[in-house]
């Protein structure tokens, strides 16, 4: 390497970079790092779209190596692997404080990807502003393109480095991070076009198999209908979503769940859903805490709050011995 009037030798970092970039590795041509693999899990998805695997499906899904060996595709899509996708919830706006660390995987990557996709669904909760003519209701983020997105930062990221993609939660912020950058001979303008130029084109066309893909393509014009291009940040190793909140003021955001009474956007509650639930719960369980049937139910503690009193007021529970030690009563 040639540093003004001098050369020195390059360092092994910068010779595997530029050795990657002339020699195109995908990850069909690289051997899993285990060969007793199994892959119920991915039978299972494909069933349930009323297909099946026979015993030919290693080949025809390109899962083996040109020696016959499984690939790493295989290795992510079989039932037990070491591969794990992490949610992080943060506090506030910066990574100081965290709330969560989940990690969603060591199994078949579709799996992961359907648990990963639940757990970002239940943070985009529903938010109301009620204004001097109508009340206004939105998820944090547009539920759609942050759907495609987290599924493009699954099937585009580059394994062959071992690194997975994650998945983070801010006060005002959700951010969704792949490894890999920009596809080698992808331009920015490329990357836009809404044109399909998959990273792993085996494991794309498994995900378009189970349902997860609708058809090439169609993610990036999901997320650019209903956001610009500056929720992306593309460097040379990570390309970056970062969806802000529909309520990014978070002062705003407070005096809003405090006026429509609960994080879930819900004013009056289902008596004959939500109510019942609760009530079923205090049922089985007289002495369980509020955290607990937050837990069990999915509410907010806010909302399982404004329930529980909803139930006293109507004298269909009380209370019975102190808060901290007493138990509730279901009144016949």
């Amino acid at each position: 390497m040639r540093l003004g009037a001098s050369t020195q030798p390059m360092t092994t970092t910068l010779i595997d970079e530029l050795y990657a970039k002339r020699i195109h590795t995908t990850l069909r041509n690289i051997a899993s790092p285990r060969q007793d693999l199994t892959f119920a899990q991915l039978k299972i998805y494909y069933q349930e779209r009323g297909l099946e695997l026979n015993r030919q499906f290693a080949n025809s899904l390109e899962l083996l190596t040109p020696d016959g060996k499984y690939n790493y595709i295989a290795y992510l899509l079989a039932d037990e692997n070491g591969v794990s996708i992490k949610v992080a919830k943060y506090a506030g706006k910066d990574k100081v404080e965290l709330k969560e660390n989940e990690e969603y995987g060591y199994c078949s990557l579709i799996k992961a990807t359907h648990s990963v996709l639940e757990k970002m669904k239940i943070e985009n909760v529903t938010k109301a502003k009620v204004t001097s003519t109508k009340r206004i209701e939105k998820n944090l983020v547009e539920p759609v393109p942050m759907r495609e997105a987290l599924i493009n930062a699954i099937v585009h990221n580059d394994f062959s480095r071992e690194i997975p993609p994650v998945f983070e939660i801010f006060s005002d912020r959700m951010e969704l991070t792949s490894y890999g950058g920009l596809i080698q001979g992808q331009s920015i303008e490329d990357f836009f076009s809404c044109s399909s130029m998959p990273r792993n084109r085996e494991l794309m066309r498994v995900f378009k198999d189970v349902g997860l893909v609708e058809q090439l393509g169609s993610g990036m014009s999901r997320i650019l209908n209903a956001y610009d291009r500056t929720v992306f940040e593309i460097s040379e190793h990570f390309i970056r979503v970062i969806f802000p909140f529909s309520w990014s003021d978070q002062k705003e955001r407070v005096a809003v769940t405090e006026q429509i009474g609960d994080d879930n956007g819900d004013d009056n509650g289902d008596d004959n859903g939500d109510d019942m639930k609760i009530l079923s719960l205090l049922e089985q369980y007289p002495d369980i805490t509020a955290k607990k049937l937050s837990e069990k139910v999915g509410f907010s503690t806010r909302k399982i709050s404004r329930i529980i009193k909803s139930l006293r007021d109507s004298g269909k529970i009380t209370r019975v011995g102190s808060d901290r030690k007493g138990y509730w009563k279901i009144s016949k």
